[in-house]
């Protein structure tokens, strides 16, 4: 995900091992006829808020948008 977005890995070493992940796919159209696929995790039965979590494995960097 974090290599699609162009952003560096939040850590080396993740502690999250996705279960039931719900992922969107669309399909859009590019210049000259091509195609493209854009993917996006909708919803992840193992996901937990962690408030701040961000902050802690990147202290001082400004959140992505």
């Amino acid at each position: 995900m974090e290599e699609q977005h162009g952003v560096d890995h939040l850590t080396d070493h993740p502690d999250i091992r996705p279960q039931g992940p719900r992922i969107h796919i669309s399909v859009i159209d590019l210049d000259e006829g091509q195609t493209g696929i854009e993917w996006d995790v909708r919803a992840c039965d193992s996901f937990v808020q962690e408030k701040g979590r961000w902050q802690k494995l990147r202290p001082g960097m400004e959140l992505p948008t």
